[in-house]
This record gives structure tokens, C-alpha cells and sequence, in this order.
């Protein structure tokens, strides 16, 4: 059997419109219209790239959250990873896009414009092979993600550590979803009335890491699933339990998530890392313990206290024309940003949403131009 075939049946057409029959048909009897945030930029692509939003009845919308580890990176974390790039005999390292995205003195990728040792990976574990053959430079590794891939950046420290290599240093900024999303839902302009909740984040950390968030709010919470099957079905239970006013936890996503996750990969991060008193999420601020650093007994390989002298830990605004952080608390779309598609593209962004591939600016440029518009 090809994969071809399996991953068919998540985007077959019949089922799409059958459970766009059964949103509608729920969503008559809700009293009003309702907002449900999907919490992952990947669903956002997925509901842009299927055209989910229009089979959506006039009763449901989308609005889109913070689940985009690059998009809510604060410039003053990127500003700190560019001055640990300009350092002489340093090669610093990350993942993806986070190279594109802009701080208040420039990217990571205009640091490698100036000539200096900037790259990335698409796996941590690549970073080990980067260590060993440069044995006389500091490889720094500028950490991102959610709980998705936090294991990563600690098995590579035990892997580094069980191989005695010691040039390499960590510059973590792993993150945790409850803590922002409880952020958004306690601001008083919040209008949501459910989520869509990550699910490569639930397969590490469990889905009970949702349930605080149903009890203490009242609101339905459905674990999906990155095909448009799996949304359709997650959006069908999400309208079905608001339209007969419950509010449950619910895993859609049955075949890779459970309620306790992997408890190995949990041991691991609890291990290596501890959460911090606070940490800036872009667009959103300060946000206690929605992040973690080493503990205090790996502080040899913490890039922060090696660098301290020469990094700045300021505040640093975000363009004022850019609304990217508006769109990570759900309270604008990027159609609502002036520079949406004009001077803030992919080629030349503004912001961070914009940067990223999991980035709603960026999913509104690739699929929702033309019809959207």
C-alpha cells in the first residue's frame, strides 16, 4: 500500500463536503456566530491550502493563534542571537526559517551577508556533526520550538555530553502552548469560543495538558490532526458541542495522540530544562512560565551566561505598520494589515508571520489572495 494511498483518504472530497453538511447543519442551532482558533500555523496552511474557510457556514469563523514558534520569536531574542553571530570563532546554527526573520539589527541571514558563520539544519542532531568538525570554534545553537521539538535539543545535549564534546553551546528558546493561550483567553477583548488544538505538541506532552484550559473556561477543545479530513472532522465535533453547550477535550487525532503523550520525551525535557520566570512572546508580551532554559547544572553549555556580557535583553517593538502581533492573538487577519501583500511579502517581510512557513501572513499570501481579497 503507497503512502499516496493513505494520505488519500485524509483529503478525499466526498468526506470534506459530507462534514461540511454536518458544521452546517449543527451550526443552525447555534444562537450566534462563533469563533474557533486554530492554535497551529500548520492548520491555518491547511485550512488555506484546501479552501476550508469556504466551506464554512456564515455561523463559524477562523481566527488564527500563536502556534508558530518562529512568528512569536521577540526581536530581542533574534537581536541576541545576530550579536552571538558577529562574535570571531563562533558558528551559530538553527532551524529553518527562523534564519529569515528580522530583529532591530538585522536577520541571521544578512549576519552571514557580513561573512560570518551562520547555517542552518533541519535536524538538532545535525548540529553534533558541526561541533566535531570545528573542534576550535564555539558552535551555538539557537534553539526553537514547542514541546514538538524540545526532546530534540536534549537529547542532543546528552548526546554531546556522552561524546565529550565541548564546543558547543545552547541559546534556548523552547516554548510551551497552555501558557499563551491562556494569556489570549484571559485578555478581556477575547472573543473565542473554541480551539483547534496542536497536535504534533500533544504527541510529546499529551493532550491533558488542554484539559486546565476546558475546565477553567468552558470551552470545547479538539486535538486534530493536520490533513483537511482532520480539521473537517475536528471543526464537525467542535460545532456539535457548542451547539449543544458542552465543553469537552477531545483527541481527533486518535492515531498518534494520547492523553499522557511520550513519557520518555517528557522525562528527558524535565531532565535537561526548567521553565523560566517569564519570557516575551511576540505580540503578546511577557508571559510567565511559558518557556524554558538549562538547569543550573548544565550552565557550561548555556549560551547565554558564556555571551552575557555582550547581549542585550530590551524590549524591541515590532514595526508599526506590522500587525503580525495581532494576528497571533487572534484579533486581526492579515487582510487587516495596510502592508499585507505590499511592502510586507515573503521576499522583503515586516514580520514575522510573514517569515514563516507555518506563518498565517505567510499561508494568506500563498493561498488566499485572489479569493480572498
Amino acid at each position: 500500500m503507497s503512502d499516496h494511498y493513505l494520505i488519500d483518504s485524509f483529503r478525499d472530497k466526498e468526506i470534506i463536503q459530507k462534514f461540511a453538511k454536518k458544521i452546517a447543519q449543527n451550526a443552525a442551532l447555534l444562537p450566534r456566530k462563533v469563533k474557533i482558533m486554530e492554535v497551529c500555523g500548520g492548520h491555518t496552511h491547511t485550512i488555506m491550502k484546501y479552501g476550508l474557510l469556504q466551506l464554512m457556514p456564515k455561523e463559524v469563523e477562523f481566527v488564527h493563534g500563536p502556534g508558530c514558534p518562529v512568528c512569536v520569536m521577540p526581536k530581542e531574542r533574534i537581536n541576541q542571537a545576530y550579536e552571538i553571530a558577529l562574535q570571531e570563532g563562533v558558528i551559530l546554527v538553527t532551524l529553518g526559517d527562523m534564519i529569515k526573520v528580522p530583529g532591530s539589527q538585522g536577520s541571521l541571514q544578512s549576519a552571514r551577508a557580513l561573512g560570518r558563520d551562520v547555517r542552518f539544519v533541519y535536524s538538532p542532531l545535525e548540529v553534533l556533526k558541526i561541533a566535531k568538525e570545528n573542534p576550535h570554534q564555539k558552535v551555538v545553537f539557537f534553539a526553537i520550538g514547542f514541546e514538538t521539538t524540545t526532546p530534540m535539543s536534549a537529547a542532543l545535549l546528552e548526546r554531546a555530553m556522552g561524546e565529550g564534546v565541548k564546543n558547543l553551546l545552547f541559546h534556548i528558546n523552547h516554548i510551551t502552548v497552555p501558557e499563551p493561550v491562556r494569556a489570549i483567553l484571559d485578555d478581556p477583548s477575547s472573543t473565542l469560543d473554541a480551539l483547534i488544538g496542536p497536535s504534533h505538541v500533544s504527541v510529546i506532552a499529551g493532550a491533558k495538558i488542554y484539559e486546565p484550559l476546558v475546565q477553567d473556561y468552558r470551552l470545547p477543545i479538539v486535538v486534530s490532526g493536520f490533513e483537511p479530513v482532520d480539521v473537517m472532522e475536528s471543526v464537525d465535533r467542535i460545532v456539535h458541542q457548542l451547539a449543544h453547550q458542552e465543553a469537552r477535550l477531545e483527541i481527533q487525532y486518535a492515531r498518534s495522540v494520547t492523553m499522557e503523550g511520550n513519557l520518555k520525551a517528557q522525562a528527558m525535557i524535565e531532565r535537561y530544562f526548567e521553565k523560566r520566570e517569564s519570557f516575551t512572546w511576540r505580540g503578546i508580551g511577557p508571559i510567565p512560565y511559558s518557556a524554558l532554559r538549562l538547569r543550573e547544572e548544565f550552565k557550561e553549555w548555556d549560551a547565554e551566561r558564556y555571551f552575557a556580557s555582550i547581549l542585550h535583553h530590551e524590549e524591541i517593538p515590532d514595526h508599526k505598520s506590522c500587525k503580525c502581533g495581532d494576528i497571533l492573538r487572534g484579533v486581526a487577519k492579515p487582510f487587516d494589515c495596510k502592508v499585507f501583500a505590499k511592502a510586507c511579502t515573503p521576499e522583503n517581510p515586516l514580520g514575522s508571520c510573514m517569515v514563516s512557513s507555518e506563518g498565517a501572513c505567510a499561508a494568506y499570501y500563498k493561498y488566499g489572495r485572489e479569493h480572498l481579497n
